[in-house]
């Protein structure tokens, strides 16, 4: 009876399992199952190879057909050259810079001003007493702000400097600062200035001073 009851449940579940079978074929569902349980392939990301990147000649670039046959042009930094000759200055000879007493430094003033009282009183003029910022270091010479408001341009120009021996150099003059930049090194370096002598510039031309020095070592001396 029990071998029975087992022969009829096995025969159950076997019909069971063939039909289920069949509607999973009709279904497709065998297919569908194995697609979702095998992974797919990554795809490959296609590499670009590199290529070397070449230097930009700068000197080929043209903007314009009209520049297209001039020589190419040079971007480089070029040093700027001093105004005038070469100066023979080290930087060192600051450090070798002699001063002159109040005593030496007032007699120098005081002569100057006796040499310009006998000038041409027309003629405007001015004594300037050196000091260490005007010969050394830095060269920039300031001069009396009433006097350049008065005679001289209220524009940056060139100024001449002539001096006794009738020797010219071209300085640059700063109207904002009422002073002498460029230039103005290599007058004092030439003519070997320094700390305590006086100078009487005398504006004979509008942009044209006449120099003379009056040498604080040598007294007496208004030569240069």
């Amino acid at each position: 009876m029990v071998v029975a009851k087992k022969s009829a449940y096995e025969a159950s579940r076997q019909k069971r399992l063939e039909e289920n079978k069949k509607r999973m074929e009709e279904l497709n569902l065998n297919k569908l199952a194995q697609a979702m349980h095998t992974p797919k392939p990554s795809p490959m990301k296609k590499v670009k190879p590199k290529v070397p990147k070449q230097p930009l000649d700068l000197s080929a670039v043209r903007r314009s057909s009209r520049v297209a046959d001039l020589p190419p042009r040079t971007y480089k930094e070029v040093p700027i050259e001093p105004m005038g000759r070469p100066r023979s200055y080290q930087r060192r000879d600051l450090l070798n810079r002699v001063y002159a007493s109040d005593e030496n430094r007032m007699y120098a003033i005081e002569r100057a001003d006796d040499l310009q009282s006998g000038l041409d009183q027309d003629v405007p003029s001015f004594v300037k007493p050196m000091l260490q910022s005007h010969v050394t270091g830095g060269f920039w010479l300031g001069l009396p702000v009433q006097f350049c408001k008065t005679h001289l341009p209220s524009r940056d120009v060139m100024i001449n400097l002539v001096d006794e021996k009738g020797d010219e150099f071209e300085t640059k003059y700063l109207a904002q600062k009422t002073g002498l930049s460029g230039g103005w090194r290599g007058f004092a370096i030439d003519h070997e200035l320094v700390d305590g002598d006086a100078l009487i510039f005398q504006l004979i031309k509008p942009t044209t001073f006449k120099v003379y020095i009056i040498r604080v070592n040598e007294p007496g001396d208004s030569s240069n």
